[in-house]
């Protein structure tokens, strides 16, 4: 595109933009980080070519496609299969054998996008004999990523990486026994489907709907603004059981909440703490 037709996205209309979808869609970005927000919006509009900013804000609000991929490539949707293997690592060790004193496991994964770092939780949960025992809850604002992650179907070029996190994460299985390949995917068992559900919940404006005994949710809370980081943290710590444990992103921590005095760390580099 040549530089002179580049639609240049100022505070002014990412605000707008907002306001549109809150309206339009009933989704609230309202409390999202601006910078990170902006520079999003701006990718889209480059690589969409729009004419102008009334232009692409008149798809937004009405072309109901085009919000859908709009939507898509608006939310963080970067994950992997045992992402930060030192994370799961310690996963294994400080947690599961707690958890394993349970005889049945809620587990709530908030934020979950296409449901890599799911499946990854679920094989530790098999591989410590807990599987059968858990029902774990995988939840995203997006419906299209909540497909992907309900079907368990990903490209197998990424396994080779996936696999290589896998033994950094404590694994000593093989990891091709979890999954069976077709047409250049990898689809996984249903041994793990069963155990699962995935819905649309929306960290900004839901609220609790169960009890977990186990609360993940990685890297997301870095994009909000700090009143929506502490509604998001208040309201995991009312949807965990006492002695529950919360998982945050390697960038995220609990220091400067409100709600810190509830919770005990149990690893400070791998941001997991346990409801006291």
């Amino acid at each position: 595109m040549e530089e002179s037709k580049r639609v240049a996205i100022g505070e002014v209309d990412v605000e707008k933009v907002i306001a549109v979808i809150n309206r339009n869609h009933r989704i609230d970005f309202s409390g999202y980080a601006r910078a990170s927000f902006t520079r999003r919006i701006q990718r889209i509009a480059d690589k969409d070519a729009n004419e102008n900013f009334d232009s692409l804000l008149l798809r937004v609000s009405e072309d109901t496609d085009y919000f859908s991929r709009f939507l898509k490539e608006l939310t963080v949707n970067v994950t992997e299969m045992f992402r930060d293997p030192d994370f799961f690592a310690a996963i294994r060790k400080k947690v599961l054998p707690e958890l394993s004193r349970q005889k049945k496991l809620k587990i709530w994964h908030a934020a979950c996008s296409t449901g890599e770092e799911v499946y990854s939780l679920a094989i530790l949960l098999h591989e410590a004999s807990l599987l059968d025992s858990a029902t774990i809850h995988g939840t995203d604002l997006n419906p299209d990523v909540l497909q992907r992650a309900k079907h368990g179907i990903y490209p197998a070029r990424n396994f080779t990486e996936y696999a290589q996190n896998y033994l950094l994460s404590g694994g000593n299985a093989s990891f091709s026994d979890y999954y069976s390949s077709s047409y250049g995917n990898a689809v996984f068992n249903d041994l793990f489907k069963k155990q699962m559900m995935f819905s649309e919940h929306n960290l900004v404006t839901d609220g609790s709907f169960n009890k977990f005994n186990l609360i993940m949710c990685r890297n997301v809370l870095i994009y909000f603004q700090k009143p929506l980081q502490s509604r998001v943290l208040h309201l995991f710590k009312n949807s965990l059981v006492t002695g529950g444990f919360l998982c945050l992103g390697s960038k995220e921590s609990l220091l400067f909440s409100d709600d810190r005095l509830a919770f005990e760390v149990i690893d400070a580099k791998e941001k997991i703490y346990r409801k006291i």
